[in-house]
């Protein structure tokens, strides 16, 4: 898989706003802003989104009974995402997490149904914590969010692209993993859409219609083996949809 003001004060002014009379209150104390959007901070989000990706579908495979390939897509995370953001869960204050991907690919393997939804319970808490981190981090969530959700949906084509050879799915695992991309963005930035003022209605509606098609392309997670549009489609549909999110922060 393959998978980036000062306004300026004379001095008499000064002296006098730093020494308010008996009669004025004290000042309020300033309360900072939380950091603004930061790459590192989008970097870090769209590794937890793209391990959700992997989640959704392997949770669609488990539904189906079809183990085997589910197994792939919860072993991932921990194989190939997991290092990326080892490094950075203190600064996020999120707790290591890895023990529980371990677990619950495990579980997987072993096609334990009985204990499949507690250990994929244990890595949604821990995901969980990761959100609320980065909100307190965040001066728009909505903003961020969108921000996020892009980054992620940006990845899907390559992994298309991967999947489809002149037409047909010739890998499933790559058709299995763009399409979990796909839902997992659509998911954020429904998590937010309620925030948009409405002035930002034409906009989110284009985005929504772009996903729209996007799974139309792709209604099961079960790959056609005729694919219902090529690369480039698929590409020029995630670019419409990125556009027209631009517009919604």
């Amino acid at each position: 898989m393959r998978m980036r003001f000062a306004i300026g004060l004379g001095l008499a002014a000064l002296v006098a706003a730093a020494l308010p009379s008996k009669a004025q209150s004290p000042p309020t104390p300033a309360v900072a802003a939380p950091p603004a959007l930061t790459a590192a901070d989008v970097a870090f989000s769209r590794n937890i989104a793209l391990i959700r990706g992997h989640l959704l579908t392997g949770d669609e495979l488990v539904a189906q009974r079809n183990w085997q390939e589910a197994a792939s897509h919860f072993s991932f995370p921990r194989e190939e995402i997991y290092g990326l953001i080892r490094e950075d869960l203190r600064t996020y204050k999120v707790p290591a997490f890895d023990w529980a991907l371990r677990e619950l690919t495990n579980t997987v393997k072993a096609r334990n149904a009985k204990q499949f939804a507690k250990a994929r319970q244990s890595v949604e808490t821990l995901l969980a914590a990761a959100d609320t981190s980065l909100k307190t981090r965040q001066q728009s969530w909505p903003r961020y969010t969108v921000a996020v959700a892009m980054a992620v949906l940006k990845a899907a084509p390559d992994e298309y692209d991967d999947a489809v050879v002149k037409g047909r799915v010739t890998r499933q695992l790559g058709y299995q993993t763009a399409r979990g991309l796909v839902l997992q963005a659509e998911r954020m930035i429904e998590s937010v859409a309620g925030e948009f003022s409405s002035d930002k209605a034409a906009a989110l509606a284009e985005v929504r219609a772009g996903f729209s098609e996007l799974k139309a392309a792709q209604p099961s997670v079960t790959a056609p083996k005729q694919a219902a549009i090529d690369d480039a489609a698929f590409q020029s549909v995630v670019g419409k949809i990125a556009a027209a999110a631009a517009k919604l922060p």
